[in-house]
């Protein structure tokens, strides 16, 4: 059962982790403005978050937190992750970050469509309004009809995919450690970018650059530890609304380091897509209050007939 006040402190750390989320994005816009290449910012990302993963978890598990209970599914979770990051990356180096931080939002809409053949879970009703929901946005923002549709917004719906493979994944390896996962993931992707990353490097041209080089991973790793802290001590249904503010925060940053101002496509598209996740947010609360209640019924009727539970097994 959660602390009193366990939500409240959550939805804090959540708020910390998205703002992050935000920073990291907006670091990655900014080195790949100064004329780094995408392997290489994508590296530095990861390394830091290796580093910053091990320095954190090495000292109390040992070697015993790099071993899986299965290494295969790791590798396609941290192959996804890996995906969605340097598309991503792609798709921040030509668009405003609210575009972007709007495209990737659709993520958990497409987590429900793909759940059903890869959970086996179900769609109700709800759920495929909020997907149908979810396109809907997409399509506002990328808008492949208008005159503004820039090529880049196919790498961020690529990106989008990934993250939602990238979910998927980390379902089916929820009996997995967190901090096994992060040192699978940011190693994984560590080790695949850094050939990539060499034959591209560009020296950096300022200390200012190093600096921010050395942050993004520490951003990146410290948000992914916020995240499963405020998991720890909050309802799951209680967090979800609050990535929301990510794009309140990615529009903040745009307007400030890039003077980027929001389109209206974007934010009708952004809002359209919210909605979605809320429906999909509420349908799951729903499920979740109606189990709740038939587990109570089902309680109080055998401690009305304590002999109810031996008819059954009868």
């Amino acid at each position: 059962m959660l602390k009193a006040g366990g939500n409240l402190t959550g939805m804090m750390l959540m708020t910390g982790a998205v703002m992050l989320f935000a920073g990291q994005d907006t670091t990655a816009k900014w080195l790949l403005g100064s004329g780094l290449a995408i392997m290489q910012v994508a590296f530095v990302r990861y390394l830091g978050h290796l580093a910053v993963t091990l320095a954190a978890v090495l000292p109390k598990q040992g070697f015993s937190a790099l071993r899986s209970i299965n290494p295969k599914l790791q590798v396609l979770r941290s192959l996804a992750l890996l995906g969605s990051t340097a598309l991503n990356f792609v798709g921040l180096s030509y668009l405003p970050l609210t575009t972007v931080t709007a495209i990737m939002f659709a993520s958990p809409v497409l987590v429900t469509l793909l759940a059903v053949p890869m959970l086996g879970e179900r769609v109700g009703a709800m759920q495929f309004a909020a997907i149908l929901l979810g396109f809907a946005g997409v399509l506002i923002v990328v808008a492949p009809w208008n005159a503004e549709f820039h090529p880049a917004m196919l790498f961020s719906l690529a990106a989008c995919c990934c993250t939602s493979f990238y979910f998927i994944f980390s379902r089916k390896l929820a009996a997995e450690s967190t901090a096994t996962q992060q040192i699978w993931a940011s190693g994984i992707a560590t080790i695949c970018l850094a050939p990539f990353a060499f034959a591209q490097w560009q020296t950096p041209s300022s200390l200012t650059i190093v600096l921010l080089m050395c942050l993004i991973g520490v951003i990146g790793g410290m948000s992914h530890s916020l995240v499963t802290l405020a998991h720890r001590i909050a309802d799951a249904s209680v967090l979800a609304p609050v990535v929301y503010l990510q794009l309140l925060f990615a529009s903040i940053a745009g307007y400030l380091v890039f003077g980027q101002v929001p389109g209206a496509s974007t934010l009708l598209g952004a809002l359209v897509i919210i909605s979605g996740g809320i429906l999909l947010w509420l349908s799951g609360r729903r499920r979740r209050i109606a189990a709740i209640r038939t587990s109570a019924i089902a309680v109080s009727a055998q401690q009305s007939d304590p002999n109810l539970g031996k008819k059954e097994e009868r």
